[in-house]
């Protein structure tokens, strides 16, 4: 179980997209609930119905695909981080990672290892995301933590009057 930090008040603007498989699979939505509710406590999760456990791989979290990609693409442009949990290969994800790249967000795509089965070289071979390996739920939480204040210190930076 990954240990959520106290909630501070200087995480609650902070809007998060977190990008997990759902019609390449929902194997791991028990996964992405626990990493959903760890980045609760640094700001908003825009996409916090990833980690549904009631939510099937029809994907039907919106009345037809328009309405979902719309949805998602405004949510996507509205957030600060990306967040992705890419064990499970999906073309959806593979998208809007594509999309945060060009839209200049910052990127985490955390991965598990198994045997015979290897990272995307797309994402992996990617400069504009940062891939981190896990294999425990606490090792996740401590990469999320990292990403997130390398994020801050930075954002602090970029605020500095010059």
């Amino acid at each position: 179980m990954i240990e959520p930090p106290a909630a501070s008040g200087a995480y609650q603007h902070l809007k998060i997209y977190f990008a997990g498989a759902i019609r390449g699979g929902r194997g791991d939505a028990a996964r992405y609930l626990e990493m959903i509710r760890f980045l609760q406590a640094f700001g908003e999760v825009l996409t916090e119905h990833v980690g549904d456990p009631a939510l099937t791989e029809a994907g039907d979290d919106g009345p037809d695909d328009r309405f979902i990609h719309e949805r998602d693409m405004i949510w996507l442009r509205g957030s600060d981080i990306v967040v992705a949990e890419v064990t499970l290969p999906s073309l959806g994800v593979g998208y809007e990672l594509g999309w945060a790249c060009a839209l200049g967000k910052p990127i985490l795509a955390l991965y598990r290892s198994r045997p015979n089965k290897h990272l995307s070289a797309m994402i992996a071979g990617s400069p504009g995301i940062i891939t981190a390996q896990y294999t425990t739920a606490h090792q996740a939480g401590e990469i999320l933590r990292g990403f997130i204040r390398t994020f801050l210190k930075q954002r602090e930076l970029d605020l500095r009057p010059r």
